[in-house]
């Protein structure tokens, strides 16, 4: 079987499990889609949209955002951890939206990487599921099931985003990254994994992650 032949059943088992998966994130347009996904760094979707309500109850704009302090900020969002960095972004990039951009978020990954806290998988996130705009973002659980599946090296993220946009035809990315870590927390996961029992991982993990 060809790489190419691997890639294409991998695509179709993610296909028939998850048809349509959602957002993670909860969120209602792009400025609280950027701030949940900055505060997902480190933290898991559940924690995440447990810690936004609070926050977005008092701004889920950026105008609103600029009236609170950072402490404001940081004490909301402590439970999804980092609170220090992640709030002096929040309040940041906030200010830098208001200033430079009447309010609005830009839809370029150049100045959305621009922004205070702002890193590559955040600015992908954002483009591809709010602005529809081809990427693909690599968290840990795409990060590792590309490796497991011997779709890429493993040896960071960034190379791992290479190799899948390279196998993965570009029509399919934003489908794709939500798919994968849909099957990452429920068949694929980190700890207790069984690959015997794994729809894709029985059929395509690395030789010497099974020995």
């Amino acid at each position: 079987m060809t790489k190419a032949e691997k890639v294409s059943d991998i695509l179709a088992t993610l296909e028939k499990l998850y048809p349509d998966p959602p957002i993670p994130l909860d969120h209602k347009d792009a400025y609280t889609l950027l701030i949940a996904v900055l505060l997902s760094a480190q933290c898991t979707d559940v924690r995440v949209n447990k810690t936004t309500p609070s926050l977005f109850k008092l701004a889920d704009n950026p105008y609103d955002m600029m009236k609170l302090s950072v402490d404001e900020i940081r004490e909301i969002i402590k439970p999804c951890g980092l609170s220090p960095m992640k709030s002096k972004g929040i309040a940041g990039l906030s200010k830098i939206l208001v200033e430079q951009y009447n309010g609005e978020v830009p839809n370029t990954f150049e100045a959305l990487e621009s922004l205070p806290a702002v890193g590559h998988k955040t600015a992908s996130v954002v483009m591809t599921q709010w602005f529809g705009v081809p990427a693909f973002p690599v968290d840990t659980h795409i990060h590792r099931l590309a490796y497991r599946w011997g779709l890429s090296s493993g040896k960071s993220v960034e190379q791992t985003e290479k190799d899948l946009k390279r196998l993965i035809p570009e029509e399919k990315w934003n489908k794709a990254h939500l798919q994968i870590i849909f099957f990452g927390r429920e068949y694929c996961t980190a700890r207790g994994h069984d690959w015997k029992v794994c729809p894709i991982c029985m059929k395509y993990m690395r030789k010497e992650l099974r020995d």
